[in-house]
């Protein structure tokens, strides 16, 4: 039920005029000026209840565009996220083949030493086994080695470009875990590298690792 402000000052201005007595036209007089100031602060909360409208509105119509705007970045990032799977995909698979071109270009380099040595570059094999019950090392564990089987014999061999103290300890470990796995010895242990830390050379010597190399590193 709306307020009939109109029809309420009337009503008061009548009352005023037909006041008899001086303390009722006192009354009639606080009564209009009540009346008034009761308009005056319902015009007031209407006039800002409207503006807080317009914001709320103005308000509603910011949180939709922020929203589009999250959705369309939220479609971004998984366009990103996919297309940073396809290229780690990708560059995995570059590495991989990177990284077994350079250990044939590596053989080959030092060919006349392992040649020495009765293993024949060419004919080195990449043995792979995934240790997944944990047989022989921690469960899941990849073991990566080089091989090279010739007349009853059997070398394995590790390949790098710089070979470090941890390389030499690794590739003894999974020396160890290949022979348990082929149940037979090594006739020779190789490492391979172009470049050798001289704590490295010193443990292969320790462990029995023959070390082919062009420089050590101090």
């Amino acid at each position: 039920m709306s307020l009939d402000w109109g029809r309420l000052e009337e009503v008061v201005e009548r009352a005023v005029r037909r006041a008899r007595s001086e303390e009722l036209r006192e009354v009639a007089e606080a009564v209009k000026t009540l009346a008034e100031y009761m308009k005056t602060g319902f015009q007031e909360t209407n006039k800002r209840i409207e503006e807080l409208g317009k914001t709320v509105a103005e308000l509603a119509k910011r949180v939709e565009e922020q929203g589009r705007i999250l959705a369309d970045h939220g479609r971004r990032l998984d366009e990103l996220t996919k297309a940073v799977a396809e290229l780690k995909v990708a560059m995995g698979s570059l590495g991989r083949r990177w990284g077994r071109d350079l250990e044939r270009t590596v053989l080959e380099i030092y060919r006349d030493a392992l040649e020495k040595r009765g293993v024949e570059p060419g004919r080195v094999e990449k043995f792979v086994y995934t240790d997944v019950d944990g047989r022989f090392m921690r469960p899941g564990t990849r073991i990566e080695v080089d091989i090279y089987i010739h007349d009853g014999r059997m070398y394995l061999l590790e390949v790098k470009s710089h070979a470090e103290l941890e390389d030499v300890e690794w590739f003894a470990q999974k020396a160890e875990a290949v022979e348990k796995i082929l149940g037979r010895k090594a006739d020779r242990l190789i490492i391979v590298a172009v470049n050798i830390d001289k704590e490295a050379l010193e443990r292969a010597t320790q462990l029995g690792i023959d070390a082919v190399y062009g420089a050590v590193i101090e």
